[in-house]
């Protein structure tokens, strides 16, 4: 017997909202049946959507996370998958990595001008003291 949840249930279980769920679908990322009018989603939707997830968490587009559940669903072997996937990763790697690099030049110029600052108010504190 195949396990079906409920829009409310999936978005439970993985701690999204049902509209985040629902955006998804629309997006065409998962696409859950109908019984009746209610939405029902097996465990392959809820893959689907797990993927989903980790591929925003990681910071992947909605374009290269459908692009990698569209390769697997072509490729059973993963073969094509595992391979974009690598190359994306090591993309994402890479501009993280600049990312920090930009942040830690950053930090170190607004420290250069918060010591500057208290430096020219410590001046002005002793001069107005001297006066």
């Amino acid at each position: 017997m195949t396990e079906l949840y409920s829009v409310n249930q999936l978005a439970e279980e993985l701690d999204v909202t049902p509209r985040a769920i629902r955006f998804y679908e629309v997006k065409g990322l998962i696409r859950p049946r109908r019984a009746g009018t209610t939405r029902v989603f097996d465990r392959r939707d809820r893959a689907r959507l797990m993927l989903v997830l980790r591929g925003k968490r990681l910071g992947f587009s909605l374009a290269e996370i459908r692009e990698f559940l569209d390769l697997y669903d072509v490729d059973r072997t993963q073969q094509a998958q595992a391979q974009m996937l690598l190359e994306k990763v090591r993309t994402r790697i890479d501009e993280l990595e600049q990312q920090r690099r930009d942040l830690e030049q950053t930090l170190k110029e607004l420290g250069k001008v918060e010591r500057e600052c208290r430096e020219a108010l410590a001046q002005r504190k002793t001069k107005n003291a001297a006066d």
